[in-house]
């Protein structure tokens, strides 16, 4: 089977890749590391060529998952990973500073079994560091061979001018989805303007999209979902009745909720490119199976009003974790 392939940094790959993250926390329960490394190899075998990874996924743990799995097969695929949050027990905060871009890389590697990544990541923006140092620090970085490029997580347009201003910037990750619209306001743009590749996590609105969340209630108490405002008591009852109408929608267009809710994200620009999660080896399979389906003009417009930030009811984040976003808000 052959894909439209989009490219970072010059490289071609598929147009979904996998985001690893769900194999060590956050969305229900992380299956076991032997499971963790088949769904892995199953995805190598699928096509999948674009792992996304980050040091803070299960303190470590995903990393070195993804290297125990992978590393044998490093020629085959293009890895991403990122720096830049610190948690330090109830403490939570950002360091992208020359020392910690230097130290994070080393133990990444490490972790990852390699020696290099093709695509390194702030995962957020740093506002006590000049962009100039830490987009230098990175850049150092590319000019070691440690790193083969640099990308921005959740960073707002202006930040993302001033850090290709320093140095090129091969992709901009943000959250986006029918039901996520931030990168609407201004930085689907900035990418545009300085040819950077646009990579969108949680695509499938951390699995609302896929049709994955029938009672938030029933997810388990770890599960990040539980404490973001759109799962709450008070808005998923809107939000659920979107989804219902949504899943109908894919129905009658003979597609799976996630096939459809990747198609219409697709369509949104040849730069952008989708990393949904998974811990299911089904849902893996769902996910590369209609690659090369094209959403329909008239249904892209159907479904995109919808479901759009007019119509789902409460913030994508809590306040505790809004704060240390910088991509620009609606208001």
């Amino acid at each position: 089977m052959t894909f439209a392939r989009r490219t970072i940094n010059g490289r071609p790959i598929n147009p979904v890749g996998l985001g690893c993250m769900s194999l060590s926390w956050a969305y229900g329960t992380a299956p076991s590391d032997d499971d963790g490394v088949k769904l892995l190899h199953r995805a190598l075998d699928l096509g999948y060529d674009h792992f996304d990874t980050a040091n803070i996924y299960g303190g470590g743990h995903n990393e070195t998952l993804v290297g125990r799995a992978l590393a044998e097969n490093r020629d085959k695929f293009f890895l991403a990973t990122k720096m830049g949050i610190v948690v330090d027990g109830p403490n939570r905060g950002i360091d992208c500073s020359p020392n910690a871009i230097r130290a994070c890389v080393d133990a990444s590697l490490q972790r990852l079994k390699t020696d290099h990544v093709d695509l390194y990541y702030m995962h957020r923006y740093d506002s006590k560091v000049p962009i100039a140092d830490s987009v230098g620090a990175m850049a150092d970085l590319v000019r070691a061979g440690k790193i083969g490029s640099i990308g921005l997580s959740e960073w707002s347009a202006p930040h993302i001018r001033e850090a290709a201003a320093v140095h090129p910037i091969a992709a901009v990750q943000t959250e986006y989805s029918l039901w996520t619209r931030n990168p609407e306001i201004a930085v689907l743009d900035a990418c545009r303007a300085h040819d950077i590749a646009f990579v969108a996590f949680s695509p499938v609105g951390r699995g609302v999209l896929a049709n994955g969340v029938a009672d938030p209630g029933d997810l388990p108490e770890t599960d990040l979902r539980r404490r973001m405002p759109r799962f709450d008591a008070d808005n998923w009852p809107r939000n659920r009745a979107l989804i219902d109408h949504f899943v109908a929608l894919a129905d009658a267009a003979g597609v799976t909720p996630a096939q459809l809710s990747l198609s219409w994200l697709l369509s949104r620009g040849d730069n952008v490119l989708a990393i949904p999660g998974t811990g299911n080896v089904s849902h893996l399979d769902e996910n590369i199976a209609q690659w090369d389906w094209r959403l329909p003009d008239d249904l892209a417009t159907v479904v995109g009003g919808l479901i759009n930030q007019q119509t789902v009811s409460g913030h994508r984040y809590p306040d505790i974790i809004r704060r240390s976003i910088d991509t620009e808000d609606f208001v």
